[in-house]
């Protein structure tokens, strides 16, 4: 199970963190993913990164890179999105997601969180 929250309101160049916290399953074999969706736009990745035991790869979109920074915090089996600069077309529902560290297809997905950023 994965629970996303963080999303807000936000100006135009402001920043908010996101969280994803993840239970059920055992975190340190999972690649966490967060995807974004955009009224009348298809699903896209934003950034993700694997939980492997010494080694946290990342990844991330061109159209964040620079802006947005994603972590881990296996403690507390919980990953997050620090978006800061926010632009309007970052707007969006964004959405967590869990697949295995050998696996592309994501099998566990969180609810949305609305991110609004106002112009």
């Amino acid at each position: 199970q994965l629970q996303a929250s963080g999303g807000g309101l936000v100006q135009a160049g402001g920043s908010l963190r996101l969280s994803c916290k993840a239970s059920g399953f055992r975190f340190g074999d999972y690649t966490i993913g967060w995807f974004r969706q955009a009224p009348g736009k298809e699903r896209e990745g934003v950034s993700c990164i694997a939980n492997a035991p010494d080694t946290d790869t990342t990844y991330y979109a061109e159209s964040v890179k620079g802006r947005f920074t994603i972590s881990s915090d296996k403690a507390k089996n919980t990953v997050y999105l620090q978006m800061n600069g926010l632009k309007p077309e970052d707007t969006a529902v964004y959405y967590c997601a869990a697949r295995t560290l050998v696996s592309m297809q994501y099998d566990y997905w969180g609810q949305g969180t609305q991110v609004t950023v106002s112009s």
